[in-house]
């Protein structure tokens, strides 16, 4: 099996044709970490996450002052619109406002595709995947319906390369984890905002929301099965007044620019708390953020971090001893990343085992759109749809554990009709491509004699090259 065709296939989003040898694989990916951009300018050309929280705060305005949607209105909004005419026109101002969001999206989407197809760095693009599925957000929900593009784009992508702690703290800043984990109106029930509530018998009171400290025990640091309920209440307590500037308007909260990351003090929960056997006894946002320091060095964090990284590179099943070299390595280097990847590199696991790993629908279109020499183009806001179709909208898992990373979740008869059908449809979008020169490209050392022998009986060039993009070894990486 080619030691190149794991590099691209594996390790990076797939061979194009044009590609060209590769004399050191492993030298290679780990020097695209050298030329690799966090900001290129296809993403510093849209709409941030303090525009997108601007414009989630504004459509909900819109939607209490239209009466739909079932937002409460709040004291002081104006009475909703009535009659047929007034109806009419608030149907047509949210349907924009709908628009909007979707168009939004669609772009955030078409730049994170126009890089996994043109980037020189296609590791570091996969890692920036792989992190953002492990700190997933969902956009099927109002608050993050177009959060995903800017939690990937601002959190992820200036960290991929640094100290998981430095990953941590910045995607739990970021709005978009704080607006789809209920953070941004997390309330100490004894914090000067909540005594004031209860001493004027406010109709709404004020109340701590744990969604977002338990996610991060379960799913970005411990893992699952390694905390406690008591746990999950003291890091709650600590994240107390980590909010949005310019989406929450309360009384004794501080102003702040919109989609910036506040700490208001006086929805902060005083006292100390413990969380994973330890005692914190910082005051304000420091609390919290010694418990991340401590959650992402330790050991059980880093046996998570491990196991994951070598299931998405290696096996569903990964090798314990590998799991044990990369959770020792990630302490000894505390908690920096490059070395895990280098690791990964080198480790004769990743390089032995043929085609482990069943590709996702993401990988596998993006893979395909590389071999077919696809790239950035208007056309591409169809990809979107077919990644619908085959099950992985992008940025929508429906949950904060993210996508599956096995074939299990992948691998089923109706799943694999569905990539025929798509494949029929791609291969259409590649012109008078030789399906058999293409596939000794993009699948060198790989290759079956039965692949090859279907493709080169193929009735036409576009069967053919459906055919190489549903076989076995193109499926695989």
């Amino acid at each position: 099996m080619s030691i190149a065709a794991i590099a691209h296939n594996r390790f990076g989003l797939g061979a194009r044709p044009d590609a060209g040898a590769v004399a050191d694989p492993a030298a290679w990916l780990m020097a695209q970490f050298d030329g690799f951009a966090p900001r290129p300018a296809i993403i510093t050309a849209l709409p941030d996450a303090a525009a997108m929280t601007v414009q989630y705060r504004d459509n909900l305005r819109n939607l209490r002052r239209l009466g739909i949607g079932g937002i409460p209105r709040q004291p002081g909004d104006p009475e909703p619109p009535t009659g047929p005419e007034a109806q009419a026109m608030a149907e047509a101002e949210q349907k924009a406002r709908r628009e909007a969001f979707r168009a939004a999206y669609a772009g955030q989407v078409r730049a994170r595709l126009a890089l996994a197809l043109d980037s020189p760095a296609p590791f570091a693009e996969r890692l920036v995947h792989f992190w953002s599925n492990h700190f997933a957000i969902s956009t099927d929900k109002l608050a993050t319906a177009t959060m995903g593009g800017p939690l990937e784009f601002e959190a992820i992508r200036p960290n991929i390369a640094g100290r998981f702690g430095d990953l941590l703290l910045a995607v739990t800043r970021h709005p978009g984890m704080m607006f789809y984990l209920d953070q941004a109106q997390s309330i100490g029930p004894n914090s000067l905002l909540a005594l004031a509530a209860r001493r004027r018998n406010a109709p709404r009171q004020p109340g701590l929301n744990e969604n977002l400290a338990r996610e991060i025990l379960e799913l970005h640091t411990l893992g699952a099965g390694h905390y406690s309920q008591a746990d999950v209440a003291g890091l709650a307590r600590a994240l107390t007044g980590w909010s949005v500037g310019g989406f929450v308007r309360r009384p004794l909260g501080l102003d702040a620019p919109a989609g910036q990351f506040v700490f208001q003090p006086a929805w902060h929960e005083p006292g100390p708390v413990m969380v994973a056997g330890r005692r914190y006894d910082q005051e304000g946002e420091a609390q919290a953020r010694n418990i991340l320091a401590d959650l992402a060095l330790h050991p059980l964090t880093a046996r998570h971090l491990a196991t994951k990284l070598a299931r998405h590179f290696v096996a569903d099943v990964p090798p314990p001893a590998l799991i044990d070299r990369l959770a020792a390595l990630y302490l000894a280097n505390g908690g920096a990343l490059l070395p895990l990847y280098q690791a990964l590199v080198a480790a004769p696991e990743a390089w032995a085992v043929p085609l482990p790993k069943f590709k996702s629908p993401w990988d596998w279109t993006i893979s395909a759109m590389r071999a077919l020499g696809l790239k950035d183009g208007p056309g591409n806001g169809r990809v979107a749809i077919m990644l619908n179709e085959l099950g992985q909208p992008v940025w929508r898992p429906g949950s904060p554990a993210g996508w599956p990373d096995a074939a299990s979740r992948w691998a089923a008869p109706d799943a694999l009709l569905r990539r025929v059908e798509v494949a029929g449809r791609l291969a259409g979008l590649a012109g008078g491509t030789d399906p058999r020169r293409l596939a000794a490209s993009v699948l060198p050392g790989i290759l079956s004699a039965a692949t090859a022998s279907a493709i080169a009986r193929a009735e036409s060039p576009g069967e053919g090259l459906a055919l190489l993009l549903v076989s076995p070894e193109f499926l695989r990486r």
